[in-house]
């Protein structure tokens, strides 16, 4: 998500230094409207909102997949594993964050949520 972030940051440095090159650059007998610099300025502040609202959104997605994977802890959970083969079962004793995703930690297994097929109390 940082890189989302990033690029959109950098998108509106470029949308920035384009409207300035733009009003530097604009005829004097026939000035930019006023109305189309106010609709551009209304679309930089939208685009600002998205990206903070696509970050809240990222923040509350981690939250429910801690919240999901601490509900799980001490219970038996049945997964498939990463590289394939049977499905195994075991109890969770811990959820760790690893590489931006949360796993859950079955005896020597880490297993994502989405790996998770089965739980039983």
């Amino acid at each position: 998500m940082a890189t989302s972030v990033n690029a959109i940051g950098a998108s509106q440095d470029q949308f920035i230094q384009l409207l300035v090159a733009q009003l530097q650059n604009q005829d004097p007998l026939e000035p930019v409207d006023s109305q189309s610099f106010i609709t551009q300025l209304s679309q930089l502040q939208t685009v600002q909102g998205l990206t903070q609202l696509n970050a809240s959104f990222g923040e509350m997605l981690k939250l429910q997949q801690l919240t999901q994977g601490a509900d799980l802890i001490g219970k038996t959970v049945t997964f498939t594993p990463a590289e394939g083969g049977d499905a195994r079962s075991g109890e969770v004793s811990a959820v760790t964050l690893s590489d931006g995703s949360y796993v859950l930690q079955i005896g020597n297994d880490q297993v994502g949520l989405d790996q998770v097929t089965n739980v039983s109390g």
